[in-house]
C-alpha cells in the first residue's frame, strides 16, 4: 500500500500549514535557544510509526533552506544544501528523528563554507566539520531522549560558531525583501545598486549567503507568493492568478509549477484535498 502526501513550510508558517497532510502528531516543535535564533529557523522532532505493509512518499516542496537532519533509526547526520526541487522521502515501518531549518548565513557562521558549496548536496556531518566537533551520530543514538538529543545538538552547534561579515548578509536580505513582491519584476542591476554593491558582487554575495542565485531566489520566492494567494482563493482563476503573481500567463505558472513541485498547479491542489475550478491549470 503506498500513500503520497505534501509537506511545506513557508516563513511564518505554523507547524502545520495549510499544504501539509502529513498527520497531526507527527510533528512537534522544539524551542531554539536565544544564542543559536540567528541562525536557527525552525527545530522539529517527528516520530511515526507506519503499518507494516505502508510505504509513505512524502513529497517536501522546496523552501531554499539549508537543512541539519538526524535520522534515528538510520543514525545519519547530515546537511541537506538548499535546493529548489521537490523533495521524495520514501518512508516505512518507525520513523524518528530531529529536523532543524537554518537560515541565511548559517552555512559560513557554523560549517565555514560558502552556501552555494553546499546547494543541492546531502553532507555527511563528519566530512563537513572540522575533526573536533566529530562523532556527533554516536553521541545522539546514545542518547535516551529527545531532550538530551536537542542538547547535544545545539551544544555542538553553539560551539561551532564563528565570525561572519554581517554587513554582507544584511545587504542580501535587504535584496531579498527587495525582490519578494508578486507581481513586480525588478532588474537586478536596480537591486544591486538600491543595497549599494555591483550586479556582480549581488550574485557573489547572495550565492555566498543563500547558495542561490538572486534570480533563482525571486522564482522561488515568486513561488511561495502564489502558495499564499491560492489559500485564499478556492477555486481560483487560473490566468487572473498567473497575472497577480507575476508570471507571464498561465502556462508559465504551470511550467514553474511543475519546476519547483514535481505537480501542475491542479495535481497540486488534489493532494491539498482542494477541488480547482472548471478552468483548471493542467
Amino acid at each position: 500500500m503506498q500513500q503520497e502526501r505534501l509537506f511545506l513550510r513557508l516563513d511564518d508558517d505554523p507547524l502545520y500549514a495549510p499544504e501539509t497532510t502529513v498527520p497531526a502528531g507527527t510533528l512537534r516543535e522544539l524551542a531554539v535557544p536565544a544564542v543559536l535564533q540567528a541562525q536557527i529557523s525552525h527545530l522539529i522532532a517527528y516520530e511515526e510509526q507506519l503499518p507494516e505493509d505502508a510505504m509513505v512518499n512524502e513529497r517536501v516542496l522546496p523552501d531554499g533552506a539549508l537543512r541539519l537532519i538526524f535520522e534515528f533509526g538510520a543514525g545519519a547526520v547530515q546537511v541537506a544544501g538548499p535546493n529548489v526541487r521537490p523533495v521524495l522521502l520514501s518512508m516505512r515501518g518507525h520513523v524518528q528523528g530531529l529536523s532543524m531549518t537554518l537560515r541565511p548565513g548559517a552555512a559560513l557562521a557554523l560549517f565555514g563554507v560558502p552556501g552555494h558549496e553546499l546547494t543541492g548536496r546531502i553532507v555527511d556531518w563528519d566530512s563537513l566539520v572540522a575533526a573536533r566537533h566529530r562523532g556527533l551520530r554516536v553521541q545522539l543514538q546514545e542518547a535516551n531522549c529527545d531532550t538530551r538529543r536537542v542538547e547535544i545538538l545545539l551544544s555542538a552547534l553553539h560551539a561551532m560558531l564563528r565570525p561572519v561579515d554581517a554587513a554582507d548578509l544584511c545587504k542580501v536580505m535587504q535584496a531579498a525583501t527587495l525582490l519578494r513582491p508578486a507581481g513586480e519584476a525588478r532588474r537586478m542591476a536596480v537591486v544591486a545598486a538600491a543595497v549599494g554593491v555591483g550586479e556582480r558582487r549581488l550574485q557573489q554575495i547572495f550565492r555566498m549567503q543563500l547558495g542561490l542565485s538572486p534570480r533563482t531566489w525571486s522564482r522561488l520566492a515568486r513561488m511561495h507568493g502564489c502558495f499564499r494567494r491560492l489559500r485564499q482563493t478556492s477555486p481560483p482563476r487560473w490566468n487572473e492568478l498567473a497575472l497577480a503573481c507575476g508570471f507571464y500567463d498561465q502556462p508559465h505558472l504551470v511550467n514553474e509549477f511543475q519546476a519547483f513541485c514535481g505537480l501542475t498547479p491542479r495535481q497540486f491542489l488534489q493532494r491539498r484535498g482542494v477541488s480547482g475550478s472548471s478552468k483548471t491549470a493542467d
